[in-house]
């Protein structure tokens, strides 16, 4: 295993899903202000897509680490 992109995989794939929790919050505080739960639809929102992007790049570095 490349050590090497296996920490970047790491780093991409921790800062795609906090960053993706945060904007999760963020977009169901902004349209449910109240405490009440959000649509299933809020994984869809076009805000998400570039957390993604990153868990997705995460992920090929992570195969590319261990084929190697």
């Amino acid at each position: 295993m490349e050590w090497t992109l296996g920490f970047i995989a790491i780093i991409f794939l921790t800062a795609g899903l906090i960053g993706q929790a945060f904007q999760m919050r963020k977009i169901r505080l902004a349209n449910h202000p109240d405490g009440e739960l959000a649509s299933p639809n809020i994984f869809t929102n076009k805000s998400n897509f570039k957390w993604y992007a990153i868990i997705g790049i995460g992920i090929a570095c992570w195969y590319v680490a261990e084929r190697l």
